[in-house]
């Protein structure tokens, strides 16, 4: 089997990102991109998901965390389809529910070919240490557009925020990896839809 590995570079205005990826990795990870929150929820992708992902980013933190957080997620979702690659033998389709105390989060994965996020997360909270929230659907569409997939993200339950996102993030990383497992049934058949991926 090929490698599915990659690494990307984007460079704005706002932001210059670097993102390397390893789809068959342990979950080891790195991050330097100034926003703290962020990073601990990528560690999340990496752990649970089993990939490798080193992530550096600087951008206009002077202004807020708005362009690094989208920009993250445009380059790793360019960094995952590069990664994937054909998408031979994959199971393609991933799905996880996680706990954490009182909340419960489900993701919902189609390595599809088309880009479609449908994110249900009723935040109790607008913001978590001063990181505002709601960047989260910025990051993941950023990630969805450019991955070419098709996620549904739903918080069931919670009442303490950083539960509620942090169980998305580690059902992320679950639904991925299980999308993303080698199916020896799948051996060299590329699933598709209408023609598509």
């Amino acid at each position: 089997m090929a490698e599915r590995k990659a690494r990307v570079e984007r460079n704005t205005l706002e932001t210059q990102i670097s993102v390397e990826i390893n789809l068959d990795g342990t979950g080891k990870s790195s991050f330097d991109t100034g926003v703290p929150f962020l990073e601990h929820m990528m560690e999340q992708i990496s752990r649970h998901g089993l990939i490798d992902l080193t992530i550096v980013s600087r951008g206009d933190l002077h202004i807020d965390d708005h362009h690094t957080v989208e920009d993250v997620g445009i380059t790793l979702g360019q960094a995952f389809k590069q990664a994937v690659g054909d998408k031979k033998g994959i199971r393609r389709y991933g799905h996880a529910y996680v706990p954490l105390d009182e909340a419960l989060s489900r993701v919902v994965i189609d390595l599809s070919g088309r880009p479609g996020l449908i994110m249900e997360v009723p935040y109790t909270r607008s913001t978590v240490g001063g990181f505002d929230v709601d960047l989260f659907e910025e990051f993941f569409r950023g990630f969805i557009n450019h991955a070419l997939v098709t996620m549904h993200i739903d918080n069931l339950r919670g009442k303490n925020t950083h539960h509620q996102i942090e169980t998305v993030f580690k059902a992320f990383g679950r639904a991925l990896r299980m999308a993303i497992e080698m199916d020896e049934r799948m051996a060299g058949i590329t699933p598709s839809t209408k023609g598509l991926l």
